[in-house]
């Protein structure tokens, strides 16, 4: 690694060739990146703009240019709180403003600002002037009727206008319009129910009403609706909702045929309805779809329906299959599931052939992987809190929704415990979509070429072409598909259907049960010295510390360029994509082994030798346990308690305190470890690679019997003290293996075929 400050393009690229492989950033935008974080430029709420969304309880991230080609810009996103999660609850207990910032961000502090907002309700002096405002309206309105050749005013929006109780009561709508078909109150002040209703059963030939967002629906929603419903028999649509009396009119509505300017009548002589091609019903609480309206006769042209979020219960899934197959034009189609359906996509195909899209998914995609579970438009899982729940608690309760993590190395170690971090306001706006138009990636920048001096930004570019008024999305799985469980992770940040989920955890632990698989036929690898006739020494290409300061033996020398190497050796994955980023090519010698992640990914680890991710406390779900390092981690290595003694003196000890022979020991532990790769060739037979040479941490555990338990299996494991300490060999003739010797040995086992100080298993 290059060790002086970064001072131009290339120095950047030659210090973060790696980094900008991995993180995916198109080469055609690094030189924008480079501009950016040599000058901490934050430019992007010139692009963005952040709004509020879900009611409030949710943020999206809209563009604001009239246009963004794909990969045409790169924008810097800030870190708002990086922490390890040990730290998590105090730093928000001690750190001035941070508590309010996270709950902002992450919209937990919306009522505390409820008390004002109720304030407000109070008269203040301005219901003259609110009452001049809507008069005006109702007059406009009644004029531009008349210019229209119409008789009557048939649909009203008195939104946000400071309507309250005594207001509608003094403005007498029904002598006003007596023949309205839609009137909305949305957004006012109307607190009295019995006000309410008096009023509003006053249209007979009401279709639809609105009352969202005042504060009567808080207290008296439901009794008041039954008192409207019961007083306005002709309501179709109430808040948004259909009622069940939803008939021709609710269906033009939804349908696009009314609105303002085209508000319907109360007669139809023709069918208007047979000119529908596009029905989106979608969360509108429909419980029963079977109505004279609802029908092939009635709808002969209709190519997309949306009945996403709607139960249906009164109905059976045949009922409802029997009733859709009937539309001979219908196309595309969205339902929930598991959902009135049925729980299997493939069995509402075979109902209804017609189709060329399920969910927004090509019939033949579906057919050819055997999904049964289509559903991409899920509902959000929103933050929940109390409202006596200190802001502390209700951002560890959250935060789960926003956390990124990485790992960081510094000059002695590399961490074996995660950063986490919230990335600002903006990046956090960014919502999840199956077909996102941006990506995101974690990206350190290292403005002195050492790892000290990196600063971690996460990086923002457009995957898509898209236009102003856009939302701007990224995928939470990025890479992640159906083969690792991707619809069931979802679960993390939506509502997945409960009987999938339960359906994909029995069949997760059906694969983990124990079956009973012949031995492997295992032949002892034969390697070779890599050195050259000419006795050049092979170049090694590394991002590991320890590896930098105690490689020294002459047969190897150090390269800052991966593609000049003979042997890379590093802390960072390399697959296909990252190789091929950074010139790596398959001559060229890797510390990795192909399907590694069956050892060294804890979940992939279990799948392997049918174990069950210990822990040194009693496991708990009580969030404050979260933050116990020994209650949900396995790895103990930087914990100031722990008394760390040399191998010898430990062997020592043991042996002496329990009764034991330790070469007992070490024979069953290294049984075990020998089981868990023979374990590995079962499942991944090809997990094998002529230019592959690895070093892997086994982490162990003794039970009660000095049985071995395996806890993990790690990647790339964190050598310092193996690099600090001198020791005695416990088998063996008993030398001494010098610290600063480790690398070289290690080197010289893998890549020399030396055996020294090394013993098979």
């Amino acid at each position: 690694m290059a060790s002086a400050r970064i001072r131009d393009f290339e120095d950047f690229v030659e210090v973060h060739g790696l980094l900008l492989a991995a993180s995916g950033i198109p080469p055609s935008l690094h030189r924008q990146l480079f501009q950016k974080l040599s000058t901490e430029t934050f430019d992007s709420g010139d692009f963005f703009q952040v709004e509020p969304c879900e009611n409030g309880r949710q943020r999206q991230l809209v563009l604001t240019s009239d246009f963004m080609e794909k990969e045409s810009q790169l924008f810097l996103i800030d870190h708002a709180w990086t922490f390890r999660l040990a730290d998590a609850r105090k730093q928000l207990q001690d750190i001035p403003g941070l508590a309010q910032r996270m709950a902002s961000l992450m919209c937990v502090d919306i009522d505390l600002t409820s008390d004002t907002e109720d304030a407000d309700l109070e008269p203040d002096g301005s219901h003259e002037n609110s009452t001049s405002n809507v008069m005006e309206i109702l007059e406009k309105e009644i004029c531009q009727a008349k210019e229209k050749g119409i008789d009557a005013v048939m649909w009203l929006e008195l939104e946000e206008l400071d309507i309250d109780d005594a207001m509608l009561l003094s403005l007498d709508l029904s002598v006003k319009f007596p023949n309205l078909l839609a009137l909305s109150l949305c957004g006012n002040r109307l607190q009295d129910a019995s006000t309410v209703v008096q009023e509003v059963t006053k249209f007979k030939n009401l279709r639809a009403l609105w009352l969202n967002h005042n504060p009567v629906l808080k207290n008296c929603g439901g009794q008041m609706e039954d008192a409207i419903l019961q007083g306005v028999p002709s309501l179709e649509i109430y808040n948004s909702c259909c009622t069940n009396n939803f008939g021709e009119w609710a269906l033009g509505f939804c349908g696009g045929l009314y609105g303002k300017e085209k508000p319907g009548s109360f007669h139809n002589s023709t069918n208007p309805l047979e000119t529908v091609t596009s029905l989106d019903l979608s969360n509108r609480c429909i419980h029963n779809l079977f109505n004279k309206a609802f029908s092939a006769t009635k709808m002969p042209s209709l190519s997309y329906l949306n009945l996403r979020g709607n139960s249906l219960e009164q109905n059976s899934a045949e009922d409802l299959l029997k009733l859709l197959k009937g539309f001979s034009c219908l196309q595309q189609l969205e339902v929930d599931i598991p959902g009135p359906l049925g729980g299997s996509a493939l069995q509402i195909l075979e109902s209804l052939p017609y189709l060329s899209l399920l969910n927004g998914v090509e019939v033949l995609k579906i057919l050819e992987t055997g999904k049964h579970v289509i559903d991409s438009k899920l509902q959000p899982r929103l933050p929940e809190w109390k409202s006596d729940e200190p802001l502390a608690d209700r951002v560890i309760s959250a935060m789960w929704l926003f956390l990124m993590t990485y790992r960081l190395a510094d000059e002695e170690k590399i961490d074996e415990t995660s950063v986490w971090y919230v990335m600002d306001e903006l990046g956090s706006a960014l919502r999840h979509s199956d077909k996102p138009n941006f990506r995101v990636s974690p990206f350190l920048f290292m403005p002195d070429g050492k790892l000290a001096s990196a600063v971690s930004f996460s990086i923002l570019w457009p995957t898509q072409n898209i236009h102003k008024g856009d939302e701007c999305t990224r995928d939470y799985l990025f890479g992640i598909g159906e083969d690792k469980q991707r619809s069931a992770r979802l679960t993390a940040w939506f509502h997945t259907p409960k009987n999938y989920f339960i359906k994909e955890y029995e069949k997760y632990w059906k694969q983990l049960s124990p079956r009973t698989s012949a031995s492997p036929c295992i032949e002892a690898s034969i390697s070779r010295s890599l050195l050259r006739s000419d006795d050049h020494a092979l170049r090694v290409y590394t991002d590991i510390p320890q590896v930098e300061e105690f490689l020294t033996r002459p047969e190897f020398s150090l390269t800052t360029d991966p593609k000049d190497a003979d042997i890379i050796w590093t802390s960072m994955q390399m697959d296909d994509e990252v190789k091929k980023a950074a010139g790596v090519t398959d001559d060229q010698y890797i510390n990795q082994f192909p399907f590694e992640a069956c050892l060294v990914m804890k979940h992939h680890l279990a799948e392997t030798v049918q174990k069950a991710r210990l822990a040194n406390n009693v496991y708990s779900l009580d969030k404050r346990s979260f933050f116990e390092y020994e209650t949900h981690f396995t790895v103990m290595n930087y914990i100031g308690r722990l008394n760390h003694m040399n191998t010898p003196d430990f062997v020592m000890e043991f042996e002496k305190e329990h009764q034991v022979r330790w070469m007992d020991i070490h024979h069953r532990v290294r049984t075990m470890i020998r089981s868990v790769f023979e374990a590995a060739a079962i499942v991944h037979p090809k997990m094998c690679g002529s230019t592959s040479r690895a070093m892997y941490g086994v982490d162990v555990m003794l039970d009660c019997s000095f049985q071995p338990k395996l806890l993990e299996v790690t990647y790339c494991p964190d050598c310092t003290r193996a690099c600090k300490y001198d020791t005695k060999a416990v088998v063996g003739n008993g030398d001494i293996i010098k610290g600063q010797d480790f690398f070289n040995h290690v080197f010289g086992c893998l890549f020399l075929n030396e055996t020294t100080h090394v013993t098979p298993l």
